[in-house]
This record gives C-alpha cells, sequence and structure tokens, in this order.
C-alpha cells in the first residue's frame, strides 16, 4: 500500500466522490454544508497551516480506484477529527486500516493525543473504525430546528459569556460531563465563548455555539434544577444572535438525554444515534515530582554534638 498527500491533480478523483463519501464530524457538515468538506482537500496543498490533511491511498500499486482520508487538527490542540472518508462502497477494503493508522501516525506527529470521529451507531463504517482500536465514549443525537419553536416564549435574561463567568461554567461542566469525557474534550484554557444564563447567583446554563453559512451548531449544558426549560429553549432560540434564516442543530449527549422532551416540546427533528469514538495517540503517565529542600542556615553546617573547650593548666 502506498500512501500520499493530496495533490491539486487528484480533483478529478474528489469529484468522482462528491457523492460516495463518509462524513465524521457533525459540527463542520451542518455549519459548513458537506460539499465544503472534501472540498477543503486543497487546504491541504496549498495551505497546511489551516490544519487540514488530506491523504490518498492505493493498494497494489493500482490507482484507479484510490482511497481518500482527511483529518483536521488546530494547533496545539489536544485532539484532532476523522473528518471525511471515501469512497463509503469500498470500507472494507483491506487499506482503509492502513489509511487512518497512517493519519494517526501524522496527526500524532503534530502533538495531538486522540483522534475523535461521530458516527451512526449502525453505519457499517462503525466496524472499520473499531477494528483500527477506536473505542466509544460517548453517545448523541444531533436536533434540528429549521424554522421557528413551536413553544411560548419566556423572557431569560441569556448573555454572552465573560471572564467572570469562568469559574461558575466549569464547575457547571464538570458536575455535568461525566470524566471520561472531560479527558478528552475539556473546555479551552481561556474564557468558554457561548451565552449564559443565571438564576439569582447560581448560573443554570452554558450554551456552545458555531456557526458557519449553512447552520448553526449548539452544545447545551444546562443544570437539572433548570425551571421552565422549554420556554427559556424558545427563548435562546428566537433570539440568537446572527441567526437569520440558518437552521440550528443542538447536539444533546447521552449524559443529558432529559433535554431532549424539551426539544420535542420545541418541535425539533431528532436525527439517528451516534457513537462518538477516540483512538488514543498519547499513555497517560503520572509524572512525580522532586522538590528541594532549602539549604538551612545559609549552608552553614549544623553542629551535631556539643563542643567544650578545654584549658591546660602548667
Amino acid at each position: 500500500m502506498s500512501v500520499r498527500p493530496f495533490d491539486w491533480r487528484d480533483l478529478p478523483k474528489l469529484h468522482k466522490y462528491r457523492k460516495r463519501g463518509l462524513y465524521l464530524d457533525n459540527t463542520l457538515v451542518l455549519t459548513r454544508g458537506p460539499a465544503l468538506v472534501p472540498a477543503r482537500a486543497l487546504l491541504s496543498y496549498f495551505a497546511p497551516a489551516t490544519g487540514v490533511f488530506t491523504y490518498l491511498s492505493w493498494n497494489n500499486g493500482s490507482t484507479k480506484q484510490p482511497l481518500i482520508g482527511q483529518v483536521t487538527h488546530e494547533y496545539k490542540s489536544a485532539h484532532a477529527k476523522l473528518s471525511y472518508l471515501a469512497p463509503f462502497t469500498s470500507l472494507r477494503s483491506p487499506s482503509f486500516p492502513s489509511l487512518i493508522e497512517y493519519m494517526i501516525v501524522k496527526v500524532g506527529e503534530r502533538g495531538a493525543f486522540h483522534l475523535l470521529a461521530e458516527i451512526d451507531e449502525y453505519d457499517p463504517a462503525f466496524d472499520v473504525l473499531r477494528d483500527s482500536s477506536f473505542a466509544i465514549y460517548a453517545r448523541q443525537r444531533i436536533w434540528s430546528l429549521p424554522g421557528e419553536p413551536a413553544s411560548q416564549r419566556l423572557s431569560t435574561p441569556w448573555r454572552a459569556s465573560t471572564e467572570r463567568d469562568n469559574i461558575s461554567i466549569k464547575t457547571l461542566y464538570n458536575n455535568l460531563v461525566p470524566g471520561l469525557v472531560q479527558q478528552i474534550e475539556p473546555l479551552p484554557a481561556n474564557s468558554p465563548e457561548g451565552l449564559v444564563f443565571s438564576q439569582g447567583n447560581d448560573l443554570q446554563a452554558f450554551i456552545e455555539i458555531k456557526s458557519g453559512p449553512r447552520g448553526i451548531w449548539i452544545q447545551p449544558f444546562v443544570h437539572p434544577d433548570a425551571d421552565q426549560l422549554p420556554a427559556r429553549m424558545a427563548d435562546l432560540l428566537q433570539n440568537m444572535p446572527f441567526r437569520g434564516s440558518r437552521p440550528v442543530h443542538l447536539c444533546i449527549r447521552s449524559y443529558q438525554s432529559w433535554l431532549e422532551p424539551a426539544l420535542d416540546d420545541l418541535g425539533a427533528i431528532p436525527g439517528p444515534l451516534q457513537t462518538v469514538m477516540v483512538k488514543h495517540l498519547a499513555v497517560a503517565k503520572r509524572v512525580a515530582h522532586s522538590f528541594r529542600l532549602k539549604t538551612l542556615d545559609a549552608g552553614r553546617p549544623e553542629a551535631t554534638a556539643p563542643m567544650a573547650r578545654s584549658e591546660c593548666k602548667k
């Protein structure tokens, strides 16, 4: 098997697979559109600093039916994302695991600790990722709201998060998200960007938002004690900044599945159950810290036994 980076002369092959690709990054597809994902292969050739890397693989020296894989890795990010594989009709090819392993090596050299992929639970590619040592660490469902929510509004003081909310957001995140997920998808070290609302002095919800020309992606973190949730979510969706006519997609993880009835009341459309998978590229190891003791008495040794002065009398 031979693998090489994407070249501009491979555009005809990319066009050939335009309806035969498998998409593994929901955020990218729902905000940018599926057609843009394979088209980003040009960035692999002209602008690799963008963190998009596309590779072609052939088996037994044949160049007629290459396999294409794409992975994204932001600079200094702890995780990379497997975003595109094509053609899906050749997923059982023995070259696909080798192509995935090649991409794993490349993002590992860039400093990524994990490679993530999102896929429908009953998709045939699930077994392919399993064979490449991907493991499930969460399940999720994407709810889509193409129009206005069908619910009564409630005036909720949603506002943009600021640095003063950092501690409250991290506390909410730590209380809601399982430790296994926190290890793989920690909150950013700087101020998380999104919307929040509080009841009294308690922060009740943090909404992470990512937007693009084709839609808006939302990841909610809502405290179970938040009251009148459907109305508050309706207020959020009807007052989404710069929404326009774009659809809104809400990613509900399994540990917050109690939010789904509220979305059903809003008229949101549920998608299929998905698995969120990870391939670990590094082994966590506890590092022992050594501590230096300050020198006592400015370096002068302390006497361990009393000294007596003796005199000789004549």
